[in-house]
């Protein structure tokens, strides 16, 4: 059966598609990366449709090559680079990194 896509339907995919392209150039060595809480079934944010029980929250690992604008999420990235960005970065990137306020006392 062949199905129309909306036009919403391919932006996404033709914007998933630059991320996925931009995975394959990050080198792990100069990457930049970060992490933001967001829903996990859609951590760029592309669907405001999700059903109610998709709609968990959770820390999301991007990165991005230094001189691009464009951040990937971890899970678009090859295995290699996001194994070699986690172990590089996980001291900044591991819970409770960026909220360690939260177990400070006094």
């Amino acid at each position: 059966m062949i199905t129309k896509k909306s036009a919403d339907e391919i932006e996404r995919e033709e914007w998933l598609a630059v991320r996925k392209q931009a995975a394959l150039k990050i080198d792990p060595a100069t990457a930049e990366v970060d992490w933001e809480y967001c829903y996990t079934e859609d951590p760029y944010g592309l669907y405001p449709e999700l059903p109610e029980e998709c709609s968990q929250a959770g820390r999301e690992y991007f990165a991005r090559s230094p001189e691009s604008d464009i951040w990937v999420w971890f899970g678009d990235l090859p295995d290699a680079t996001a194994d070699a960005l986690w172990e590089k970065h996980k001291d900044s990137l591991a819970f409770p990194a960026g909220v360690e306020w939260m177990f400070k006392r006094g």
